[in-house]
C-alpha cells in the first residue's frame, strides 16, 4: 500500500468512526426524550404536606436565609426541589432581621407566588411582589425567623 492509499484509508476510518459517535449520540439522546416523555412509569415526585406542583410548568425560584441560622437554606432547598420546584439559586437575603417568612413575586404571577406559599406554610399576607427584569426566577422564598413553623420542618 503506498502512502498516499494508508492516509486515504486513515481519513474513511476516522470519519467512519465520527460518523458512527454522532449516529449513537443522536440515539441515546432519541431514546432519552422518549423514555422521559412516554409517561409509563409511576415516577411521581414527593411533595409538601399539600403540594401539588405539575412537572409540566416548571416554576423556578430562589431561596433566600433571612434569618441567619445556618443550613436553613439547603433544608428549604432540598423540599422544595422535591415538591418539584426548581430551586436555581440559593443565597442570603440583604439582612438576617426577617421575623416572618416571605415569597417574593418577581415574574408578575401573583398566583404563582401565592401558591408556593400556600404549599410552604406562609400566610397570604406574606406574599409581595418586587418585579425585576435583573430577576429570572418566578419567586423567591425569604426565610425568616418563623422558619421552624414551615411545612419544611414538620
Amino acid at each position: 500500500m503506498t502512502e498516499k492509499e494508508t492516509s486515504r484509508s486513515s481519513k474513511k476510518l476516522i470519519l467512519n468512526l465520527l460518523l458512527s459517535a454522532v449516529a449513537a449520540f443522536i440515539l441515546y439522546q432519541a431514546y432519552a426524550i422518549g423514555f422521559s416523555s412516554n409517561g409509563s412509569g409511576d415516577r411521581t415526585k414527593p411533595t409538601l404536606a399539600d403540594a401539588s406542583v405539575s412537572p409540566k410548568s416548571v416554576i423556578q425560584v430562589d431561596v433566600l436565609n433571612g434569618c441567619g441560622v445556618s443550613g436553613t437554606g439547603q433544608k428549604m432547598t432540598s423540599s422544595l426541589r422535591a415538591a418539584g420546584y426548581d430551586v436555581v439559586d440559593m443565597g442570603n437575603y440583604k439582612t438576617f432581621d426577617v421575623k416572618q417568612s416571605l415569597v417574593i413575586d418577581r415574574s408578575g404571577n401573583a398566583e404563582i407566588a401565592k401558591k408556593i406559599a400556600s404549599d410552604l406554610g406562609i400566610d397570604q399576607a406574606h406574599v409581595i411582589q418586587q418585579i425585576s427584569p435583573e430577576y429570572f426566577v418566578t419567586a423567591s422564598v425569604v426565610l425568616g425567623k418563623d422558619f421552624k413553623n414551615l411545612r419544611a420542618w414538620n
